[in-house]
């Protein structure tokens, strides 16, 4: 029996009753993802078809033949039996919008997509593309999407976020058609609706928490459009990491942790509270809410275009300046090589710093070339006269383990003084190490603008920013940057 389009309150009641779900204390439904706490990239795949053929980038993007997916998804849809649920939603915005039903086995995951996009109850109401998540239908994860056939086929796994990702890896191919640049990236304004700014940045960089400021209003904090007319956000919720989540830096996403209607997807809970210290089920823990669950969000999802670009990088190295203002030309070629930094602990075998390049901040998802998105960067930042900033929320005085990370109070003041334009005319120099160009201000501190000053081990700082300068170039070069 298909049970369309239930509201909140009758999810979460199905959700208690027949997937063991629980609440916190606060009223929050806990919930865990079983063996898969994160994506499963392996298993995705793009059809190979008439469509896709020419268009898909197919050096980074797996594909499926045609064949196969129709006798996997004849098998899938055969097997659809019981109750699930379905949710009809509009995903991306304002020229770019796309119709999505999403139709899945659990009510957990029918709640994740309530939250997660704009909800439509509209009986006449045709989906551009249909999702459907049956995490019983394989023993491994599978996630495959037909852009022809425009189905999306998800099973072998409960971790929310593919159903997320995959309708953005629709957008993200369907945006560069138009000249539209979709962007991994979360977007706020200030109090106005004006003085738009877009944060660059991958998972554990600060991109959320930056962009959630009770200063400002948040459009939107992971994935939006850049058209003609401005910029868009992709969703109608928020999907943040909660580990080591604290109100003290971060009180907009705490309070919304508490709130009926969230989801806490794999975090520990203790006694009816919820324990975000606690990494024991999973370091990937996420919390599920709806937007307007933050209290200074914006109530629409679109604004004019970006004054300021801040791309974000957790630099574990400890070698790259806390903010750097970046040409037209050096924002592409950041753009393109989308650098982070792993730490040790967050994946098996890693224990030191390892450099992590994501093209476009968000390879896994943008099924196009990266040039293709990094042109239309260019001539948007050129046409809109965009200031452009390196930012990074990492470590200083040291690599991981023997420095500290660069304060979030830092980083914040950093942001504020972009914002405000306090940062735009303040005089710079060539940090010859990384190339970078530095502002000379004594509004920070004088070893994070210049990282080398705070190394007790000069040699040191030289050794790893060497290793550094050397895996950027070589992916330069790879990328004819």
């Amino acid at each position: 029996m298909l049970k369309l389009n239930l509201c909140r309150s009758e999810l979460i009641k199905e959700a208690i009753k027949n997937e063991e779900c629980d609440f916190t204390e606060a009223g929050a439904l806990v919930t865990k993802s079983g063996k898969h706490t994160g994506r499963s990239p392996k298993g995705k795949a793009i059809v190979f078809d008439k469509i896709s053929e020419h268009k898909v980038d197919w050096k980074n993007n797996s594909m499926i033949t045609e064949a196969n997916f129709n006798l996997y998804c004849k098998h899938y849809l055969k097997r659809l039996t019981g109750d699930y649920y379905s949710q009809d939603v509009i995903a991306g915005g304002g020229e770019g919008s796309v119709k999505v039903r999403i139709i899945t086995e659990f009510a957990w995951h029918s709640l994740f997509a309530r939250n997660m996009f704009k909800t439509v109850d509209d009986p006449k109401f045709i989906p551009d593309y249909t999702v459907y998540n049956f995490p019983s239908m394989s023993r491994t994860p599978k996630v495959i999407i037909s852009l022809e056939k425009k189905i999306i086929l998800i099973s072998g796994t409960q971790y929310a976020g593919e159903t997320k990702k995959s309708v953005f890896t629709v957008l993200n191919f369907l945006y560069p058609e138009r000249n539209f640049l979709p962007m991994h990236c979360s977007v706020n304004t200030d109090l106005k609706g004006e003085n738009p700014a877009v944060f660059f940045g991958l998972s554990g960089t600060g991109k959320t928490t930056l962009s959630s400021d009770s200063r400002r209003l948040l459009i939107g904090d992971d994935e939006h459009g850049w058209t003609s007319n401005g910029l868009c956000n992709f969703e109608g919720g928020c999907y943040a990491k909660t580990i080591r989540l604290n109100k003290e830096d971060e009180p907009q996403i705490y309070d919304a942790c508490h709130r009926f209607g969230t989801i806490l997807e794999n975090v520990v809970v203790k006694n009816g509270h919820p324990d975000f210290n606690d990494n024991l089920i999973a370091e990937n823990s996420r919390a599920s809410y709806p937007i307007e669950f933050i209290k200074n969000h914006s109530k629409s999802d679109t604004c004019g275009h970006p004054k300021n670009i801040i791309m974000l990088t957790c630099d574990a190295f400890g070698v790259l300046p806390a903010v750097s203002k970046l040409t037209t030309s050096e924002a592409v070629k950041q753009f393109i090589l989308g650098y982070t930094s792993k730490v040790a602990g967050t994946e098996v075998g890693i224990t030191e710093p390892v450099a992590t390049f994501s093209y476009c901040f968000g390879a896994p998802f943008m099924p196009c070339p990266p040039t293709i998105y990094a042109n239309i960067l260019k001539q948007k930042i050129k046409d809109h006269k965009v200031n452009c900033w390196l930012v990074n929320t990492g470590w200083t005085s040291g690599p991981y383990g023997e420095g500290h990370r660069i304060p979030i109070s830092v980083t914040r003041k950093i942001i504020n003084s972009i914002l405000n334009g306090t940062l735009k005319d303040v005089p710079t120099i060539l940090h010859k190490p990384t190339g970078l160009t530095v502002p000379c201000t004594d509004m920070f501190p004088n070893d994070m603008l210049i990282p080398e000053l705070g190394w007790s081990d000069k040699k040191a700082y030289y050794k790893k920013v060497k290793y550094l300068m050397k895996e950027f170039k070589k992916l330069s070069k790879f990328y004819g940057l």
